[in-house]
């Protein structure tokens, strides 16, 4: 099984497309202010943006976390820093191996950067 997509549903999706564009994603379908549909610069995830009323109504506030993983969270921190994106908390290490930093989209998500390598699949206190 292989993660396909993300969906956040917005009544703010043309802002919402940009912020995830300043992130780096690529937007590959653009029904905007419907839909739009945005491919991740590594590997095949999408992440998708869907007006309200679009789909069977879905809570707004699902406490889900978006990861993206990054080569250079610092860079990426001071990359979208400048271009006026605020961060909630800046590049941390972490007691679980990964350096990570947080940022909330034009809807409230919670989004991490981070950095873990081998760390992400494979830490030390993995189940054998």
């Amino acid at each position: 099984m292989n993660l396909n997509q993300v969906t956040i549903y917005s009544e703010l999706t043309i802002e919402t497309v940009e912020f995830f564009e300043k992130l780096g994603l690529k937007r590959i379908v653009d029904s905007l202010p419907r839909y739009a549909r945005l491919l991740c610069p590594d590997g095949e995830a999408t992440l998708s943006v869907c007006e309200f009323g679009e789909l069977p109504p879905v809570a707004a506030n699902n406490n889900v976390v978006l990861y993206f993983e990054c080569a250079d969270v610092d860079a990426e921190y001071k990359r979208l820093s400048s271009l006026g994106l605020e961060f909630t908390e800046p590049p941390t290490d972490r007691p679980w191996l990964w350096r990570q930093c947080y940022l909330d989209d034009p809807n409230g998500n919670k989004i991490c950067l981070f950095r873990a390598g081998e760390n992400r699949k494979n830490p030390p206190w993995r189940v054998k």
